[in-house]
């Protein structure tokens, strides 16, 4: 963690709440409670914070400008630069924790929250089987936990070369090859683009839903400001001028196989945790033929890949960037808080019914942006954390003076 140690008087401080994950979520929740003077402890299962952002592939930049995307107590330094590299995000996470002096406690990997014998605080069991407990706890494992292997016919038995987009550092290792990228999102499209940058001699995207596209940036305008400035319009008029608006930053790709989308973009950013994609190259490299949409993937026979047209490939490598899950259900399945879709029912400063002091964050892919959202959230968790304290100390004292 950048040779940062917990200070040894900090241990001896009464916990008010673990907070599981040592993302910007938990970091974020963990400096937001110090502030209004409540000790939270971060529960890392990895040796170091920011685990999922340790584990991206090298080109990523943050697609949310710095000056929105600091944690609360803490701006991501200038010269980071304004879209901020994978390696710059871990060093500012571990800078981060740093300036705060927060409690961090690493290797340490939380199995199962369950209430306590008595009710009134929260039992988490560790993987080695030990147990810590608190008066309250925060889930910040982060949304994108685990990587999501689509359920696709033949794909076990497939003898091609398969990776997951988890696993995708780079294209040095690929160039020369034939490569079919599944996943149309940010990802997908992006290592679509890092492919043929690195010389990959084919290089086509398989394309389910389309996704909205617009540019990261006009000039000095970051689109995540229009993100903000959206968020809180009815889904129907966004809908209606988003058209509008994507087909003044986006040429027309339908002649290279890539339509116009028919979904409504908040529509998809609401139902589906779809944001638009950002471009970062994916527009010049479609419109140039490096980059070939495709459509869907329907199988795997074999060594062969089909498509949902009955196309039949052999490419050299598939890379599938079909997203995550949050894999919450070992952890908090069994307590009722999480919806059909596996994510928390509430979040931010809401706490579930029946899950009085159990707070959830990150667990929504927003327009408005990743990092600032988690940083509202974590000041939202603080303020209703220490009220609920607050009120709670008034009723024992109530109870103690009858």
């Amino acid at each position: 963690m950048g040779g940062y140690v917990v200070p040894v008087t900090q241990r001896s401080v009464p916990v008010d709440a673990y907070i599981i994950g040592a993302g910007p979520g938990g970091l974020a929740t963990a400096a937001a409670l110090k502030a209004r003077g409540l000790h939270g402890v971060v529960l890392e299962r990895s040796t170091g914070v920011g685990t999922s952002w340790r584990g991206h592939y090298d080109r990523l930049h943050l697609h949310t400008p710095r000056e929105l995307s600091g944690l609360p107590g803490f701006a991501i330094p200038k010269e980071m630069g304004r879209w901020v590299s994978r390696d710059d995000v871990v060093r500012y996470l571990e800078l981060y924790a740093a300036h705060h002096r927060l409690d961090v406690r690493l290797g340490t990997e939380v199995a199962r929250v369950d209430r306590s014998a008595t009710g009134d605080a929260w039992t988490l069991t560790l993987s080695d089987g030990t147990t810590l407990t608190a008066p309250y706890a925060v889930v910040a494992t982060g949304f994108n936990h685990t990587p999501r292997e689509p359920d696709v016919p033949g794909l076990q038995n497939y003898s091609g070369d398969v990776i997951l987009a988890r696993d995708y550092r780079n294209g040095s290792t690929h160039a020369g090859k034939d490569v079919l990228v599944v996943g149309t999102g940010n990802t997908g499209t992006e290592l679509a683009v890092d492919l043929v940058e690195h010389g990959a001699a084919r290089v086509r995207l398989a394309v389910r839903t389309v996704p909205h596209i617009l540019r990261r940036n006009t000039g000095p305008y970051a689109a995540q400001y229009t993100g903000i400035a959206v968020r809180h319009l009815p889904t129907s008029l966004v809908d209606r001028v988003a058209p509008v608006v994507e087909r003044i930053q986006t040429p027309d790709l339908s002649a290279r196989g890539l339509p116009r989308p028919s979904t409504g973009l908040l529509t998809r950013v609401e139902r589906d945790n779809a944001i638009p994609v950002q471009d970062v190259g994916i527009i010049d490299a479609i419109r140039s033929g490096a980059v070939e949409p495709v459509v869907a993937l329907r199988e795997f026979d074999g060594d062969t890949v089909v498509l949902a047209d009955g196309t039949r490939l052999q490419p050299d490598l598939v890379v599938l960037a079909t997203g995550y899950s949050q894999g919450l259900e070992p952890l908090i399945g069994h307590l009722g808080v999480l919806d059909e879709k596996g994510r928390p029912v509430e979040r931010g400063g809401r706490t579930a019914r029946g899950a009085k002091g159990l707070w959830f964050t990150g667990y929504t892919n927003p327009i408005s942006g990743m990092l600032r959202e988690l940083s509202i959230d974590a000041r939202k968790i603080a303020l209703s954390m220490a009220m609920t304290k607050r009120r709670e100390i008034k009723a024992l004292r109530r109870r103690t003076a009858a």
